[in-house]
């Protein structure tokens, strides 16, 4: 290849990659530019304890620590890294430490591992070993470090199950501070008391008891790590280091030894980028297809990683990392006076949020700012604060400020290509100059920004007369803007009100943002600009107020507050629970806090997910060749050029499908692959089949499909009612007399609210594995699904065998929500039509993209509705219309609509009521089944009209609840009868616990005070049914295997995701058996063990599962009973030998009919649920009313469980749906494109809650229990329940927003929509600002739709 020349001398071959994995040394001879660390870890070495989770750095699962020597310091460093962007041609000369390299269940598990486990902070797994990782990488740095460096260390991992809080408790043991709660003995906790407010009582506190003992956990001790390889320091020490090349199949790496090198290189190859941390380039390559042949690695050029401290301010090398400038800022800010390091707080503040840890352990400074990027957070800054850029090119070195970059406002100036930056110089500043930076995103950390600024004003002498003054924004243009006309005019103006309110209408006229701008939120992105306007106006002006006290008047005591930043506190926790009785034997391990029984696998990375599988025999891969149209004939398909591609091998198509192509549960069919037309974009129309993944992507993406488009193109649910386009049948209900009602009411109340979708974003995405078995057409189907007997039934029909001959397995599977169910048993149709077309085992890994974009989500909603009432805030009717987009096919939106429909009461005795569902038929993907299914729509529509009827009363939203809450026993719309009690006493105690009228009351006092911040609290009410209404959705069966050395093989047909089913069948069995947990065992869910099981859904796992299994042990243990009682003090072991010799059947099953249920839709009535949860949440949050950010103060949940069985994941489960509810209520908005196209495909566009989101005082309390109930043991499935209690954030802003609107003379009755983002949060603060805004004469196209 002529680019082996390109280095310093000519090469025969391509250098050999050295490094260091787990402490062995690696040579790879064969490096491949393109390729990534994970990829290599996972397929070439087999490490597959790091996960793929999205692949673009923005979630944590795939986290390793890197290691380096640096011969300048003369030390070590170490830092955690995203192995998905990590190019592996940069590993040279480094040691990587995986999950595996730190410990083993097989050796020595790391402490790290053992107390992330022990503390259940795993629930599904697969984010597990990232977190893991990011601790260690922290330990190996600090080993006693603080709790702000927990949080920090966590704020690139994302978990979708736990809601973060045991991950915190578990790695808050490793802090030097005091760890609340966890080491106390009933002496008290931090939750006891907040601002001198007692807010648990007394008896209570005896029953505040951790979930774990720390004193348990094994020390850390750093000695027992591994070293650093000693051939690695000579490596990095050697002074004739040459340059480095490294050949792939289609691009080049170069990585030279020195400037002058780097420089020649550049000269030659001007379009070739530098690559430092892959964090720009890695993206664009792999998300979204840009190709580079040569790529330039500068990593060990000395001179791009300086850092130097000068008596005009700090130089930092364009190499340096984000975490190495913020670090060497924080020691700068430390030691100078505060005069001169004004610009170096304003940097570091940005930094700060800036991405995650491990993206800022690897992003450049130089790469962040040369990339233009248009939400850069700290061009901005550095632009405004007269920061200079060295660059370089051969035979010429300048200096170019950073705001001559965004000269013309395009960004594609100044630089010439050859150009290379070399140093950044950050000035000190000086007296009378004040520097701030601000930034507002859809998530305080780990986000872009929506809009950030960095501003700057410099005065005259000792006066507030304007001498220079700069303002740069970004996230309004397509790079970071200047307002240069509006601050030339304010030079030799004093800094007053009348320059702020000229400034901001100036800034309006000169950062323009047209209606249609890419981004959207354009109204929110205009108010920005000037809310950030006045936060600089007052923070310059009380710090000339604490200059010159004399001088300038005082700011309003209750403005004070606008310039406080939001900051993450490492929250505070506490779970209550009632301990097992006194008399219930040790062994027995039913109602304890027992850790998941895979938990340890989870820490360690030894857990397998279908992914993790070792390859098979010539396996294949799979990519789906997906719709780009909404809606249209298939005109042609032209797969010619993809078969040509590399190792491609064929592609499937509908003509492939052996047989069935389509299914039906309704009149609109499911298709597996589209034939004739599509009507979403996504819907899978072929694949292509290649050797390797790599490969059939790239092919895939020359699939070549003409379109005719069909009309109308529909999108939304105003769109689908207004083309009367439904799924049918239409749900109804009707109880009392709503027309007579509403003539005796004192008022009528009418309304909407719109309620946004949700993605599952399970960490581990669609996964399935196709192994044809080579005769009588068998086929194993290894999927990651909830449901194996529908993968097993619809593979069957696709391929036109018997069911018996397609087996599907399941071990576990990393997160689901409901989203891996006819989905998944799509994709493993055509999974399996590719392999039974091939003969070959083929495996289809979904990327995060796709994922997201074949697979839909939560339903979105609009709710109308009309409420008659009287004046004491009693309800009498409700007429309530909720409409959802159920996208293109049914799926299981009928079954959404009827959960809607039947849980809509929530906890409201409403005597009259006539409500309607309707699933909409769109041009979307279909939406699907989502934790909670339908219930957080309706329960979200039910508050908000309480909370609007509390608004027209003047009453208080709580009492407007107690009023109307059903009292004693119940009776529900469609007539089936419940006992309420429990509704009540979790009612009570949440006012109780959360000590609610003394916070109502401080609430408001801090209102009082405080005009742009304002707290809100909340406090609502739960009634949850549960079952499946109807008993054919609940059978279950189990099977149990007594083995002669008296271990147990237990096997059911549940499928663990996370909730600890497995866990919780294993205490069935030990309790039922009085065996220890550690004699059994559970392999896998299979169709071959366990027949036509149903889906694991509902929250109803245990309930049926544990029935099935409770049932196969009795059966077993009636057959021991002689052999049991001949020798009482015998072992399992004994016991199992003598009945083997006896011929007595070891083995047993079980089976569970389900629970008796029916729903009579033509009479409104019936008994659909077995039972129900209670429960009740108090939430305090705090906004920021000229930004529309928000931090959750306090949350305080009470349920009732009934008898928990296992403590730890009931509580587990509620936290970790509260959180989900918390995205789906405030973080969370899925953006379509006008044409259908979904923008939100991953982690950099939708975000799902981080570490900073959760409450920074958490507690969780369950009921003691009181009434017995039909499920095992008297518990409940709770899996779902908690998501909807994340509506308590909901409604906690919407009472601070009603707090601001108060107080700016505005309506107290008004309604929010969901999700109540930071732009909604903003807009409904009318005030001055919002004012200001302009309004388009013309509405042009927008940029985006939300759904």
């Amino acid at each position: 290849m002529s680019l082996l020349t390109a280095g310093a001398g000519a090469k025969s071959a391509p250098d050999e990659l050295v490094f260091y994995v787990n402490g062995r040394r690696v040579v790879e001879k064969n490096a491949d530019p393109e390729q990534m660390t994970l990829s290599y870890l996972r397929k070439r070495l087999r490490l597959t304890g790091i996960k793929y989770g999205c692949g673009g750095g923005g979630c944590g699962a795939c986290t390793v620590m890197i290691s380096r020597y640096e011969p300048v310091a003369k030390k070590i460093i170490h830092y955690s890294a995203n192995a998905c962007l990590l190019p592996l041609c940069s590993l040279y000369g480094c040691a990587v430490v995986t999950v595996e390299g730190i410990g083993s269940t097989k050796t020595r598990i790391h402490p790290v591992q053992e107390r992330i486990a022990k503390s259940h902070g795993s629930q599904c797994g697969f984010c597990t070993p990232g977190m893991v990782m990011s601790i260690y990488a922290l330990l190996r740095n600090e080993t006693e470090p603080s709790t702000e460096q927990i949080t920090e260390a966590l704020s690139g991992n994302l978990c979708r199950c736990t809601g973060y809080r045991p991950i915190i408790d578990g790695s808050k043991t490793f802090c030097r501070e005091s760890i609340c709660c966890q080491n106390k003995e009933n002496k008290g906790c931090c939750l006891d008391e907040e601002d001198g407010l007692p807010l648990l009582p007394i008896k209570e506190r005896k029953t505040c008891t951790g979930l774990f003992a720390a004193e348990e956990f094994q020390p850390l001790d750093p000695t027992q790590e591994l070293i650093f390889p000693p051939e690695l320091m000579r490596m990095a020490e050697c002074q004739t280091a040459q340059t480095l090349v490294f050949c792939g199949e289609r691009t080049t790496w170069i990585s030279p030894v020195n400037l002058k090198e780097l420089l020649e290189l550049k000269a030659k190859y001007p379009l070739a980028p530098l690559v430092v941390g892959n964090t720009c380039v890695g993206p664009d390559m792999k998300l979204r297809g840009v190709f580079h042949p040569l790529i330039l690695s500068p990593n060990r050029i000395l001179d791009l990683h300086v850092v130097k401290h000068t008596e005009e301010g700090l130089l930092f090398g364009a190499a340096c990392s984000l975490t190495l400038v913020k670090d060497v800022l924080t020691n700068a800010i430390s030691k100078l006076p505060a005069e001169k390091t004004k610009i170096f707080r304003a940097l570091l503040q940005q930094l700060k949020t800036l991405a995650g840890q491990q993206i800022r352990n690897v992003a450049s400074f130089g790469g962040n700012i040369i990339s233009r990027s248009p939400t850069s957070d700290i061009n901005p800054v550095l632009a405004v604060g007269n920061c200079i850029l060295n660059v370089a090119s051969q035979g010429r070195m300048r200096r170019i400020p950073v705001s001559d970059l965004f000269a013309d406002g395009l960004g594609n100036n100044t630089l010439e290509p050859e150009e290379i930056l070399v140093s950044v110089h950050v000035p000190h500043s000086i007296k009378g100059e004040f520097v701030s930076a601000f930034r507002q995103a859809q998530r305080r950390e780990n986000a872009l920004p929506i809009v950030n600024a960095g501003m700057r004003v410099l005065f005259e002498g000792d006066c507030d007369t304007v001498k220079d003054i700069g303002i740069f924004y970004g996230g309004v243009g397509s790079t970071t803007l200047a307002a240069k006309q509006t601050c030339q005019a304010l030079i030799g103006r004093p800094w007053n009100e009348q320059l702020l309110d000229e400034t901001c209408r100036r800034l309006l006229t000169e950062i323009c943002l047209p209606s249609s701008a890419p981004g959207g939120k354009v109204e929110y992105r205009r108010t920005l600009i000037v809310s950030f306007m006045f936060k600089f106006y007052l923070e310059v002006l009380q710090s000339l107020k604490i200059m010159y006290p004399s001088r300038y008047p005082d700011i309003p005591e209750n403005y004070l507050s606008a310039l406080e930043h939001f900051h993450s506190k490492i929250p505070q926790s506490m779970q209550i629970y009632q301990d097992v009785e006194s008399g219930q034997p040790p062994q027995d391990p039913v109602g304890r806090p027992i850790m998941h029984q895979a938990g340890l696998k989870h820490a360690t990375g030894e857990a397998i997910y279908c992914d993790d599988i070792r390859a098979v025999d010539e396996e294949l891969f799979l990519a789906l060749v997906t719709s780009s149209k909404a809606h249209a004939k298939i005109v042609s398909i032209d797969a010619s050029e993809a078969l040509q591609m590399p190792g491609v091998v064929d592609v499937v198509f509908v003509q492939d499908v052996p047989a069935t192509n389509e299914f039906y549960n309704y009149d609109v069919p499911e298709i597996i692959f589209a034939r004739e037309k599509v009507t979403c974009m996504g819907q899978i129309v072929g694949a292509v089949v290649a050797d390797s993944d790599v490969h059939a992507k790239r092919a895939a993406a020359k699939v070549k499909i003409q379109y005719e488009p069909e009309e109308p193109v529909i999108l939304t649910i105003e769109e689908a009612i207004e083309h009367n386009s439904f799924f049918e049948p239409l749900r109804k209900l009707e109880h009392g007399d709503v027309e007579k009602a509403f003539k005796t009411v004192d008022h009528i109340l009418e309304g909407e609210i719109l309620i946004g979708g949700q993605q599952h974003f399970y960490m581990e995405t669609q996964s399935i594995l196709a192994v044809p078995k080579g005769e009588d057409k068998e086929m194993d189907i290894y999927a990651s699904v909830q449901h194996p007997a529908f993968v097993q039934e619809l593979v069957s029909s696709c391929l036109g065998v018997p069911r018996n001959r397609i087996m599907c397995h399941v071990k576990r599977i990393g997160g689901a929500f409901g989203g891996k169910l006819i989905k998944t048993s799509q994709l493993a149709c055509v999974t399996a039509v590719a392999a039974n077309k091939t003969g070959h085992a083929v495996r289809c890994i979904l990327d995060r993209g796709t994922d997201a974009l074949f697979c839909g989500g939560r339903h979105p909603a609009t709710g109308k509705y009309k409420i008659g009432f009287l004046n004491n805030g009693r309800i009498l009717a409700m007429d309530v219309s909720v409409f959802l987009n159920g996208g293109c096919t049914p799926e299981d939106s009928i079954l959404v609509a009827e959960i809607v429909l039947l849980k809509m009461d929530n906890a409201y005795n409403v005597p009259n009521v006539r409500a309607s569902v309707r699933a909409c038929k769109t041009n979307l993907p279909s939406n699907t089944a989502f934790r909670g299914f339908g219930f957080p729509q309706g329960g979200l529509v039910t508050e908000a009209w309480v909370t609007r009827v509390a608004a027209r009363c003047g009453l208080l939203p709580e009492q407007i609840r107690e009023i109307n809450m059903y009292k004693e026993n119940g009776l529900t719309p469609y007539k089936q009868e419940f006992k309420s009690q429990n509704l009540l006493r979790c009612w009570n105690e949440c006012m109780e616990k959360s000590a609610y009228y003394i916070r109502r009351a401080a609430v408001d006092e801090f209102n009082k005070q405080n005009y742009w911040k304002k707290k809100g609290i909340a406090i609502i009410p739960m009634k949850f049914p549960v079952g499946f209404t109807t008993r054919v959705l609940g059978q279950a069966a189990a099977l149990v295997h007594l083995y002669t050395d008296g271990s147990m093989l237990l096997t059911h047909g549940g499928v663990e995701m996370g909730q600890g089913l497995h866990t919780k069948m294993i205490q069935v069995a030990s309790r039922e058996l009085k065996m220890p947990m550690s004699n059994i065992h559970f392999c896998e869910t299979s169709t071959t063990t366990v027949p036509n099981a149903c889906a694991s859904v509902g929250s109803m796992g245990t309930d049926v599962n544990g029935m099935a299994v409770k049932g196969a042990c009795q059966t077993l243990l009636k057959r021991l009973e002689p052999v049991i009682s001949q020798n009482p003090k015998g072992s399992w072991k004994e016991w199992a030998k003598e009945a083997f010799e006896q011929s007595i059947n070891l083995s047993a099953t079980g089976y569970f009919r389900g629970y008796e249920a029916n729903i009579d839709w033509e009479k409104g009535e019936g008994h659909p649920f077995e039972y129900f949860i209670f429960g009740a949440v108090c939430t305090e949050v705090e906004i920021d009313c000229l930004t529309g950010d928000h931090k959750n103060v306090r949350t305080d949940i009470v349920m009732d469980i009934g008898c928990s069985i296992n403590p730890a994941m009931d509580i587990g489960q509620i936290e970790g749906g509260f959180v989900q509810g918390l995205g789906l209520y405030t973080i969370e908005e899925i953006k379509f494109s006008p044409e259908g196209i979904l923008y939100t495909r991953g982690p950099d566009q939708y975000k799902i809650p981080a570490v900073c989101d959760i409450p920074e005082h958490f507690g969780v309390s369950l009921l003691a229990s009181s009434q017995s109930t039909t499920a095992i043991y008297s518990s409940k499935g709770l899996g779902e329940s908690g998501l909807f209690l994340g509506c308590s954030v909901f409604f906690a802003i919407w009472d601070a927003v009603a707090a601001a609107r108060r107080e700016r003379g505005l309506s107290g009755d008004f309604g929010l929509n969901s999700p109540l983002t930071p732009e909604r949060i903003r807009m409904a603060c009318v005030d001055q600002f919002t004012k200001m805004i302009p309004k388009d004469e013309k509405p042009t196209l927008s940029w985006s739709i939300s759904l």
